[in-house]
């Protein structure tokens, strides 16, 4: 596969959210708003890039018994780093995404990545795939978001173009299912053409 390749899987044919229906817990939960969806989906990009990487790496001298923990053990060290930079130099994107940044450490994206590509290849074609991955995943949760803001208060990034209240219940859980499994169609539809 091209290096290009590598990147675009991410986007369309293996995109994390829409065509392979990982990470639901974060995308349910943190999409509240387009920002929101943006902030979680570039931290979680860091965390990608980073430890596929490393476990590329390290992956030739783990032995099969223990690589899993080991890589829970590297994916953990980078959500540390990423949540005490987030508290030193954004600590309000820290205190909106709150409990989700450390749950990045059992995020089946991040985990399923290590196991089925970075473990595998080489580092360049990792770091490719989790910049293609992680790009996936930002731009799903952004979109969700983006329309979730717009339907439950009437704005976009923050500001406010439509007069009034939205609709409740798309800034609520049964609004994110809603808008997950609609996009989700229209996702598949626009892939398969």
């Amino acid at each position: 596969m091209s290096k290009f390749g590598l990147i675009t899987k991410g986007l369309l044919k293996e995109n994390p959210t829409f065509v392979l229906v990982l990470g639901m817990c974060p995308t349910l939960a943190t999409t509240t708003s387009a920002m929101n969806g943006l902030e979680m989906g570039l931290a979680t990009m860091f965390v990608l890039i980073l430890s596929n990487i490393v476990i590329s790496l390290i992956a030739p001298v783990v032995p099969d018994k223990v690589h899993i923990p080991v890589y829970i053990v590297v994916i953990a060290t980078f959500v540390t780093v990423l949540q005490l930079l987030m508290q030193a130099f954004v600590p309000q994107v820290y205190e909106t995404l709150g409990l989700f940044i450390p749950l990045i450490v059992v995020n089946c994206i991040v985990l399923g990545r290590a196991e089925a590509f970075a473990c595998k290849n080489s580092v360049g074609d990792s770091a490719l795939d989790g910049i293609g991955i992680g790009l996936g995943f930002t731009l799903s949760l952004t979109v969700i978001g983006i329309v979730r803001e717009i339907l439950g208060s009437g704005s976009l990034f923050g500001w406010k173009f439509i007069p009034g209240d939205g609709i409740l219940a798309f800034v609520m859980a049964p609004g994110a299912f809603l808008v997950l499994g609609y996009l989700m169609v229209l996702f598949n539809k626009l892939a398969k053409r």
